[in-house]
């Protein structure tokens, strides 16, 4: 019996037989492939995988959200029934912390229905069990929604989501795709430009070899959510590396095992991701009827909210862990570190003021 064909083969031999494919199906296939994504597999967060994310690092940052997310439960007047949703809810990690300050508020956990949307079968298999006494369900699509109000978290979520490549030419705009030369999987260019008019205005002057980056699924993500708030009320916080306005320049990066790694070597054992074009975000939040705050770093973000006082009172409370948790508030927020890399997004229905922006 022949062995099942690897991500790897499969890939090389979809290009062979129809073409060259875009970057976009490449990092979709690399990600969420139905058996070899990189998404279905392992666990890949911390030390054992690939990246560590803000969670992980300290609780400190899910507490904060969680009094983030009660102010504004707080401000719609404490509706009877509103549903929680985490985009990517890792290992559970985020909304333990969050719901763990959050239920605290009178009234909050009885209101609570908690959907979580989540891809890696290790992974849900780990929410599970850390958030089994919320009650979780898991959703396939946007679809299921309860009737109430809605409040939304991704962390590290858009990030993941293929993006597009463009790159200008004397002719205009070519699509970046992936192909094979020599039996390697390489980047080359389709040789049809683009309408000219498919691209935004601010690209009309780009230089030659000028390369752009677009995610239409991150915009559809965006859209569909933006629309389910507006009729439902509620908000949706976003929190990843990217940045505010539409750029040009290459972003999409290969992390393995805690390196940066070549993104056409091993499919489905890399993690794929791209900066998050929050410009984009925005339009399509406000196209959808949604008010929006000021972008902001993670940095000014948690502190806004109150991560140094936070840090102190754990520091009194556990006074042998005074330095680690001084490291921790450190790498979230200081500039050099986490702090202005990752931005925080926030949409909302019109009238609330959501916590941690300035005004």
């Amino acid at each position: 019996m022949n062995s099942p064909l690897t991500l790897s083969q499969q890939i090389d031999i979809q290009i062979a037989t129809s073409g060259p494919i875009s970057v976009a199906t490449y990092m979709g296939l690399c990600l969420t492939h139905p058996t070899h994504g990189y998404y279905k597999g392992a666990d890949p967060l911390g030390a054992q995988g690939d990246f560590i994310t803000a969670p992980e690092i300290s609780q400190m940052f899910g507490e904060l959200i969680g009094f983030f997310l009660v102010n504004l439960w707080q401000q719609m007047d404490e509706p009877k029934r509103f549903t929680l949703l985490e985009l990517g809810p890792g290992r559970g990690t985020l909304m333990a912390d969050i719901l763990r300050v959050a239920c605290r508020a009178p009234g909050f956990r009885d209101a609570l229905s908690l959907k979580l949307f989540e891809t890696n079968p290790a992974l849900t298999a780990q929410q599970r069990a850390r958030l089994e006494a919320y009650e979780p369900k898991w959703l396939e699509n946007f679809n299921d929604f309860d009737q109430g109000p809605v409040l939304i978290v991704a962390n590290e979520f858009f990030d993941a989501l293929p993006i597009r490549q463009f790159i200008r030419k004397a002719d205009g705009w070519h699509e970046r795709q992936v192909g094979l030369a020599d039996g390697k999987r390489v980047f080359g260019l389709s040789p049809t430009p683009i309408p000219p008019e498919t691209m935004p205005d601010g690209l009309a002057g780009a230089e030659p070899d000028t390369l752009f980056e677009v995610s239409f699924a991150a915009g559809e993500v965006m859209s569909v959510l933006s629309k389910i708030v507006a009729k439902q009320g509620g908000s949706i916080l976003a929190i990843d590396y990217g940045y505010g306005q539409t750029q040009t320049g290459e972003t999409l990066q290969g992390v393995r095992n805690h390196a940066y790694a070549d993104v056409l070597d091993n499919p489905g054992e890399t993690d794929l991701s791209a900066h998050v074009d929050f410009g984009a975000l925005i339009g399509a939040a406000r196209l959808a009827g949604l008010s929006t705050q000021p972008l902001a770093t993670q940095g000014e973000f948690l502190t806004r909210l109150g991560i140094d006082e936070r840090a102190a009172a754990l520091s009194r409370a556990n006074p042998g862990s005074a330095e680690d948790i001084r490291l921790a508030r450190d790498r979230l927020v200081q500039s050099q570190q986490m702090g202005d890399l990752f931005k925080v997004f926030c949409a909302h229905s019109p009238g609330l003021i959501p916590a941690g922006f300035a005004s």
